[in-house]
């Protein structure tokens, strides 16, 4: 380990490398790592081994408990990895909402109003439960359990809603 922290020697790297490479493929193995995980793992563990040779302390650990101790790093760092996936530019969610224009945004405006006015007119019975639907996110069986009613009256309720919404809409706008 000298030679390479002092010298940059490519043969002790080299005899270092084939003793502990195959060492640490095992170990990433027995850690869950796949096949060819396991094998790029310990690539990335033998370049570390190779660029922060200079920060090894003989006095602190043996060589092959710092190349593990790097090894288990970069295992933790991949399982982390995999749990947090990257996230993609293009993702729709991540993109900002289209701008509207102002004629858009007073049809919706307009939109918004004419469904409100008819929300309005639905029989309280099916108001109530529509409104703890999309308003208040409410499943229909959390409904059930509020408003102490059956499942099924629940569903046909709000599905009358939409129904009569549907037909209002589809004839007045």
């Amino acid at each position: 380990m000298a030679q390479i922290a002092d010298r940059r020697s490519r043969g002790a790297f080299a005899d270092l490398f084939s003793y502990y490479a195959p060492r640490v493929k095992s170990f990433m193995l027995r850690l869950g790592a796949g096949d060819g995980e396991a094998e790029e793992l310990a690539q990335e563990v033998m370049i570390t081994v190779w660029q922060k040779a200079g920060l090894y302390d003989r006095a602190q650990a043996s060589v092959s408990t710092w190349i593990f101790r790097i090894a288990r790093n970069r295992r933790i760092d991949a399982q982390r990895r995999q749990r947090r996936p990257e996230l993609s530019p293009d993702d729709p969610v991540l993109l900002p909402p289209e701008i509207q224009t102002p004629d858009e945004m007073i049809v919706r405006g307009q939109l918004d109003e004419v469904v409100r006015e008819r929300l309005a007119g639905l029989p309280q019975d099916q108001l109530i439960l529509v409104q703890a639907a999309f308003y208040d996110g409410l499943s229909h069986s959390e409904i059930a359990r509020a408003f102490n009613l059956p499942l099924g009256t629940v569903k046909s309720r709000i599905r009358l809603a939409f129904s009569r919404l549907k037909g209002e809409l589809e004839g007045g706008v």
